[in-house]
């Protein structure tokens, strides 16, 4: 009985990155994302210490609104660090 013919399989080869996946952050990064970090617990601790007085009087309880979300600036750009 003949044999049939094997066809020649290609090698699977994914597609190519994106080069911005590659590239590396700025100097600036890693010391930005610390600072914002500090300065956001920083911020929550002074409105606490000083029993809601500081940082901005007048907006009350909305300092740990503010702390939170420099924190969280913070912690988004930690995530995109490489």
């Amino acid at each position: 009985m003949p044999e049939s013919r094997r066809r020649e399989k290609s090698t699977y080869t994914p597609p190519p990155r994106a080069s911005r996946d590659l590239e590396p952050n700025p100097a600036w990064w890693a010391p930005t994302f610390s600072t914002l970090l500090v300065l956001g617990l920083l911020w929550i601790v002074v409105y606490y210490v000083s029993q809601t007085a500081y940082p901005i009087p007048s907006v009350g309880s909305w300092n740990l609104v503010i702390g939170f979300a420099i924190m969280l600036s913070g912690f988004i750009m930690a995530m995109r660090w490489r």
